[in-house]
């Protein structure tokens, strides 16, 4: 994966929490360029193997799922291993999973530091160590999705913050150690997806115009930044592209 386009046909991507919001997205972007893709869930099972059966009808033989606990340390080398045993190859990990809930400094308990941290850093640093030896055959790539909070905290959620800022250290690091032969960035999502639960339409709308866009992104644009990272960015490592409308320009 070297080539200033890199060809993506055939070259095999592992997509952690890849079941619903953006890791499906950035499964059916991978896939539309030729990529099969190993998508990882936790207890997602019905969703995940409702994309396989969706990519699959598109392309046979070119999805498969694989389930793991990312909190389980012994879980994480096994999943590698079976993303690779897939096609017998490992061209890209992207490790998208994330656990995200507020943690006020006065009230985070050791469980939910080991809770956000094992998802946000532990995991895609030993996800990480567990392929590079097999991304190093075909000059693969990394990408982690950090959050623009990495940078700019996040009130009230101290424990995610810190997960992700390590996320971008992890980046670089990583990507200082496995040159040349892998490449290792990082998208840091703005607006473009909600919490599950906790913000109202006020606290959204207000969000929404702190972009200089002042629009909501979507899945699909940091999709298409995965993709650009993979096959278009071949000079590129330890970089981090924001992907936020802007929000974090200070002005």
């Amino acid at each position: 994966m070297q080539d200033e386009t890199v060809k993506l046909d055939g070259c095999v991507a592992l997509i952690t929490s890849a079941a619903h919001r953006i890791g499906a997205s950035i499964a059916r972007q991978l896939h539309h360029a030729g990529m099969r893709l190993v998508l990882h869930y936790r207890s997602s099972e019905q969703a995940a193997t409702s994309l396989q059966r969706e990519l699959e009808a598109l392309r046979p033989d070119s999805v498969t799922i694989q389930q793991a606990d990312l909190l389980d340390p012994d879980a994480l080398s096994g999943l590698v291993e079976s993303a690779h045993q897939a096609w017998g190859r490992l061209d890209a990990l992207i490790n998208n999973a994330s656990t995200f809930y507020p943690t006020p400094l006065d009230s985070v308990t050791q469980e939910q530091w080991k809770d956000l941290m094992g998802t946000n850093l532990r995991a895609p640093f030993f996800l990480a160590q567990a392929a590079a030896p097999k991304l190093r055959q075909h000059h693969g790539a990394i990408v982690n999705i950090v959050d623009i909070h990495a940078d700019r905290p996040l009130p009230q959620h101290s424990a995610y913050n810190i997960a992700k800022a390590g996320l971008v250290m992890l980046t670089k690091t990583v990507a200082v150690e496995l040159g040349p032969e892998v490449r290792v960035n990082a998208v840091a999502p703005g607006a473009i997806l909600w919490p599950e639960r906790g913000l109202d339409e006020a606290q959204r709308r207000q969000i929404v115009d702190k972009t200089l866009l002042k629009r909501q992104g979507s899945p699909r644009d940091i999709a298409r930044t995965v993709l650009f990272l993979l096959r278009d960015a071949s000079y590129m490592s330890g970089q981090v592209l924001t992907v936020d409308g802007g929000r974090s320009v200070p002005i």
